[in-house]
Order: C-alpha cells, then sequence, then structure tokens
C-alpha cells in the first residue's frame, strides 16, 4: 500500500457541524476500498484565491491514509461524485501515517 495525502474544500452550504460528517464519509471511503484512513485536521473555513462554483470561500480539511495505487481512481471518482466536495488533492506521501519518514525512495 502507498501513503497518501488528500485535502479537499468543502462547500460552504454544509454546516460546521455536519463538515466531521463529510470527513467521516471519505474516511469511510478510503476504509471500503481496503485502506487505512488516518489523522484528519480541519483548517477551518478559508476565503479563496478564486470563486469555485460561485463559492468565495470553503471548508478546508485533510486526511492521511494509505490506499493501493489501483484503487485511487475510484476514490477520486466517488469524491469528484460528491456534493460538497468543491475540490479534492491527492499526493503520494514518503511518509508514513504516523509522521515518520520512509527510508525508501518510491
Amino acid at each position: 500500500m502507498s501513503n497518501y495525502e488528500l485535502v479537499i474544500l468543502i462547500s460552504p452550504e454544509v454546516d460546521e457541524g455536519e463538515v466531521s460528517g463529510v470527513m467521516d464519509k471519505v474516511n469511510q471511503l478510503i476504509s471500503d476500498g481496503g485502506g487505512v484512513a488516518g489523522e484528519t485536521k480541519h483548517w477551518g473555513r478559508r476565503k479563496l484565491a478564486y470563486s469555485i462554483k460561485k463559492f468565495k470561500e470553503a471548508d478546508y480539511s485533510s486526511t492521511l491514509f494509505e490506499l493501493e495505487p489501483g484503487l485511487l481512481k475510484e476514490l477520486e471518482k466517488n469524491l469528484r461524485a460528491s456534493k460538497e466536495i468543491l475540490r479534492h488533492l491527492v499526493v503520494k506521501v514518503q511518509r508514513k501515517m504516523g509522521g515518520v519518514t520512509d527510508g525508501e525512495p518510491e
């Protein structure tokens, strides 16, 4: 399994209390695909540099996870289909979920 970091922008139409529910859904998608969801951070609501779907601000959240590379496209397809998520970015990282750098180059 490979290590990834996911950053998502959640629509401002989603209440502050429901943002954690959206992140729980994302972590469930990762788990359903055989992956392991790690640390999740909510960065709060921030102003966007440019409008996305006519919104000028969004809630930022990130999570670290492990997933088989072949299943990443399925996860991204589900993220694109979600109406609550304005944008997402998945980046492969060399560190393990505990924050320790993996000594092996990938």
